[in-house]
């Protein structure tokens, strides 16, 4: 058997974790797991803080058409049509005269 085939083989069948020197190689396993395990957790946080910056994007959306709809309505209301409206509503009516400017002089 060739030493590239044997190489393989024992690769294949884990000799390299029981042999002389294992201790090495279950260091360097161990580091690489616990590094995979840091780069998953990572990943999950990161994708739990794009969906919550999306839900977050989405509400700023909904309360930015609230505003503005609100806004809307305000304008409409503060109409002289519909104040004059209202007022028709309650019995009140326009003057029928305009009104007349006071002037107030201070002598010393």
């Amino acid at each position: 058997m060739s030493k590239v085939k044997k190489g393989i083989y024992d690769f294949l069948r884990g000799s390299f974790l029981t042999d002389d020197s294992a201790f090495q190689n279950w260091r360097i396993l161990i580091f690489v797991v616990t590094l995979l395990l840091i780069i998953i957790s990572s990943g999950h946080s990161a994708d739990k803080k794009v969906i919550k910056i999306s839900e977050l994007n989405k509400r700023a959306r909904e309360l930015r058409a609230e505003y503005v709809d609100t806004g809307t309505i305000l304008m409409r209301m503060k109409m002289e049509s519909s104040i004059r409206e209202k007022a028709k509503a309650r019995g009140l009516k326009p003057s029928e005269t305009p009104p007349k400017k006071i002037k107030v002089t201070y002598k010393d």
